[in-house]
């Protein structure tokens, strides 16, 4: 641990920085930032300085369990000053979590170190070791001091074993040069697990100074393989647009179009964690693979396909609408249970957003959420609800506080969805994508409007009306908010 608390204080200030700014950014809205705590305080920090730590790493612990690497993954850049970067790193080391998202923070922190030297070529030179032998890469010395206040145990001889795999596993990155083998290869997952086999060990400089080469050199190959495959996939798209044509192919039993490949943002997926992202990738593999096997026609021999035997050429087909009719009730009942599954996910995400802020922002403003494209105003229950420390039990109040919680999240859901809807009119296929969404949405409030009801009857006959009518009150918001969406849905 670190031995003065003044040099503590300074690294858990440039973390505490770093995470309120990244917050504020992420939430498009101040972060209320505890009473002491605030920059100008710190750096004026006299006296008691182990109290002034002990409320700073709680601070530290609520920030960090509202980062996320994604959100990382998007702050870090080449701008980004290496100080904040080595600062984060001896913060997450010093923790020695165990679990997922602190390990892939620093996995990704040490592979930025090692991407964006102080010196250009400064990695690039052998070192020589401490004992004589082996030498040591310049990396590892570099990770050697960052970290040299940090209690690191020697490296057990089975994860010095393991190490010794990502030389070879490297190499079979290297020699990938088709995105669809690079994901059947299945690398992704073994390097995953690799990683987490190596447990509190991971946080060895010896470690990370293996891990994080390979990260960069997968990262670049992955990259480039990506960007290859999507430059083929718009060729196709292209091609099929000069036709006429729409759709591109068939992926899962979903069309896809060329609005959708439009709408592809390279950049943005790249960005994202790749186990967060996977699905998105996969999605991109198989439609190359089945424009592979069957690509668009040519134009001249679109041009020839259409001519009848006079030769004369056929009637051009009738344009797309832009906003199709759509028959809502038969669209509900054909919902399927993977449409539901896909939209619980993204509820959760919803929900445990909103419990951050709401946990985090000042009590005088919490009750108003800054959402993408409008302020989400929560009632005193519902505040109440997403604060709640009880939601496991058994109880009438857990119960209550949990259809409170979920009315919120499908109410920031529909209202979302169809703003996206309305945004586009001019894309009949994105159009229904969101229409897609806003109807297994419909569907879960139908749900929880049914668990609403035998809740409300409940709390009338054991106590009171209090949890009843904070049901009713969120419940009318999202029927309000459903029968807006059915007669969007239902417009001609």
């Amino acid at each position: 641990m670190v031995e003065d608390p003044k040099w503590e204080l300074a690294i858990l200030a440039t973390v505490q920085g770093f995470y309120e700014k990244l917050l504020q950014e992420h939430l498009q809205g101040e972060v209320p930032i505890p009473a002491g705590l605030e920059a100008i305080s710190l750096q004026q920090a006299e006296g008691d300085v182990e109290s002034t730590l002990e409320r700073m790493r709680l601070w530290l612990r609520l920030l960090d369990m509202a980062i996320t690497p994604a959100m990382l993954r998007r702050a870090f850049t080449a701008e980004t000053d290496s100080e904040i970067a080595e600062a984060l790193l001896r913060y997450l080391v010093r923790k020695k979590d165990g679990g997922d998202f602190n390990r892939d923070k620093t996995d990704l922190v040490a592979t930025f170190l090692y991407r964006h030297p102080r010196v250009p070529g400064q990695w690039e030179r052998r070192g020589y070791g401490l004992d004589g032998s082996l030498p040591l890469s310049p990396f590892e010395i570099a990770l050697i001091e960052i970290l040299a206040d940090s209690d690191v145990p020697s490296l057990p001889e089975e994860h010095v074993q393991l190490l010794r795999r990502f030389d070879q596993l490297e190499e079979e990155v290297r020699n990938y040069a088709e995105f669809n083998a690079l994901l059947d290869s299945g690398a992704i997952a073994r390097v995953r697990e690799l990683k987490q086999s190596l447990e509190s060990s991971f946080y060895h400089p010896g470690v990370l100074a293996t891990v994080a080469p390979y990260n960069s050199t997968f990262g670049k190959r992955f990259d480039e393989l990506f960007h290859a495959a999507t430059q083929e996939i718009r060729r196709f798209a292209d091609e099929l647009q000069e036709q006429g044509g729409t759709i591109l192919g068939n992926v899962d039993g979903v069309d896809v179009t060329v609005d959708h490949v439009a709408a592809l943002e390279e950049s943005e997926l790249l960005r994202v964690d790749y186990g967060i992202a996977l699905e998105k990738f996969r999605r991109v593999s198989k439609l190359k693979r089945a424009l592979e096997l069957h690509p668009p026609m040519r134009p001249r021999a679109a041009a020839a396909a259409t001519r009848g035997k006079s030769g004369a050429a056929a009637a051009p087909a009738p344009a797309l609408a832009r906003r199709p009719y759509i028959d809502v009730q038969a669209m509900r009942a054909a919902v399927t249970p993977s449409q539901m599954s896909m939209e619980e996910t993204k509820l959760r995400k919803v929900e445990e957003s909103i419990r951050v802020f709401v946990r985090v922002a000042d009590p005088k403003f919490r009750q108003v959420v800054p959402m993408r494209f409008f302020n989400l105003t929560l009632t005193p229950a519902e505040v109440e609800a997403y604060c709640a420390d009880y939601l496991e039990e058994k109880s009438l109040r857990a119960g209550a506080a949990r259809v409170l919680l979920r009315a919120v999240a499908l109410v920031a859901r529909l209202t979302t969805e169809l703003e996206d809807l309305n945004r586009r009119e001019n894309s009949a296929s994105l159009w229904k994508l969101h229409a897609d969404s806003l109807v297994s949405l419909l569907e879960l409030s139908r749900t929880l409007t049914q668990q609403a009801e035998r809740l409300m009857g409940l709390a009338k006959q054991h106590e009171g009306g209090q949890h009843a009518e904070a049901i009713r009150i969120s419940m009318g918001k999202l029927r309000e908010r459903s029968d807006l969406v059915i007669a969007t849905l239902s417009k001609r």
